[in-house]
């Protein structure tokens, strides 16, 4: 199991878990609260046919203590354990009670006379092993018309057994442990799911990476051509540049754009009529100006590709001078881009240490010399800092290095850096 699957494995696994401890908790107060409403509609169904049975409900004549009396007796000892009956203004007429009622009955709190307009019902646990139900139920003649007038208060008050409340408890733990066993398995037939498509979509940019770093590969080896008939100065600076970049603790985007840039500096010099690119002598200060067009050129192609668009710091400012002599905005100091100060050292050590047409390459500690002269002047110090320390092996690395050496040095980098 790669890294990316143990991660999601345990991603999965924590949700899955926090969900299954927060899901079965409410499934099991949702269970347990059914089965506490249904114990209370079959008793108040009872209930209700009693009432009825025994002329109940209308509380208001001279005989509604009888009957009040003869139904909480009926009641007492079916569903419920204590049974009260009082009339329309709330004074009692009739109380029940079974032996579990009266020895429940004082543990029970108090209310006053009861004013409720709307059945309900409560849950009491006055111990560990004791469970009280009691309702409270308003009468009327009428069972459709909620807004008829109220004639009488049932209340009753049931001592649930201890073979019902395990059978309650029971139930609820196991819709619980479903609901907990569900959650689970639905993380364990995602994870597959997801690993699949988190591998279909890491190939897939996987690809789209590849071919974009194919085309800037493409580009930089065609400028190269027209400029100097090789692509191998592309390949050792933006390895150079990757190279002082993780000294100086460059990561992610960051050195993606340095890496892109540095290989795609010249990108603009495609635009630069082939009579001043090639041509064998000193440019005059017209054809220079022209020359330095490429830094504009080379910013507006890089800047109308997206994937490309971190290149353009080094682009747009790797001919600009630390002293602010450079161009083509004259940026001095930190207002260069740090990505284009970077390039600006392996630019010139590579430039220096690289045998040309119209030179034979420096030896180290002549290159070397040139760049600490020029530092402060040219050169950023602090990347000349963290370049003095990997001066020496860079140059032994590249040194008689081929084009094709040199492009696998990096794309070394390139994986290490585009996660390839």
């Amino acid at each position: 199991m790669d890294p990316f699957q143990k991660r999601t494995a345990l991603r999965i696994a924590l949700v899955s878990l926090l969900l299954a401890s927060l899901a079965s908790p409410i499934a099991w107060l949702v269970t347990r609260e059914s089965a506490e409403e249904s114990v209370v509609a079959l008793a108040n169904e009872e209930s209700g046919r009693l009432l009825h049975r025994f002329d109940a409900i209308d509380l208001s004549g001279p005989e509604a203590p009888v009957h009040a009396r003869a139904a909480a007796y009926a009641i007492a000892g079916g569903l419920f354990d204590i049974a009260e009956i009082y009339d329309s203004q709330g004074l009692k007429l009739a109380e029940s009670l079974t032996a579990e009622g009266e020895a429940v009955e004082a543990k029970l709190p108090a209310h006053g006379a009861p004013r409720y307009t709307t059945a309900s019902y409560e849950s009491l646990k006055p111990t560990a092993d004791l469970w009280l139900l009691r309702v409270f139920v308003p009468l009327r003649n009428s069972n459709t018309d909620p807004k008829a007038p109220i004639t009488g208060y049932f209340e009753g008050v049931r001592v649930i057994p201890a073979w019902q409340q395990d059978q309650i408890l029971n139930n609820s733990l196991v819709m619980a442990l479903m609901v907990c066993l569900a959650s689970l398995a639905c993380g364990a037939v995602l994870y597959p799911v997801v690993v699949h498509l988190s591998a279909d979509n890491a190939r897939k940019a996987r690809e789209v990476l590849e071919s974009h770093i194919a085309m800037m590969e493409a580009m930089g080896r065609a400028i190269a051509k027209r400029d100097s008939d090789t692509g191998a100065h592309n390949y050792r600076v933006a390895w150079i540049a990757a190279r002082i970049g993780e000294q100086m603790g460059l990561k992610g985007e960051t050195m993606q754009a340095l890496i892109a840039g540095s290989f795609l500096h010249d990108v603009g010099k495609i635009g630069i009529p082939d009579a001043i690119l090639l041509k064998p002598g000193r440019l005059d200060d017209a054809e220079m100006d022209i020359m330095r067009t490429h830094v504009a050129q080379g910013e507006n192609i890089v800047g109308g590709i997206a994937w490309l668009y971190g290149a353009g710091a080094v682009v747009a400012a790797h001919h600009e001078k630390w002293n602010g002599s450079g161009y083509p905005r004259k940026l001095a100091d930190q207002e260069i881009p740090l990505s284009a100060r970077i390039f600006a050292v392996a630019d010139v050590f590579d430039a220096l240490c690289s045998k040309r047409p119209y030179k034979e390459p420096m030896g180290f500690d002549a290159a070397m010399a040139i760049l600490e002269k020029d530092t402060g002047s040219h050169f950023d110090p602090g990347v000349m800092d963290a370049f003095r320390t990997i001066a020496r092996k860079t140059f032994d690395r590249l040194a008689q290095s081929s084009e094709d050496q040199a492009r696998k040095l990096m794309e070394e980098r390139v994986r290490v850096h585009f996660g390839m």
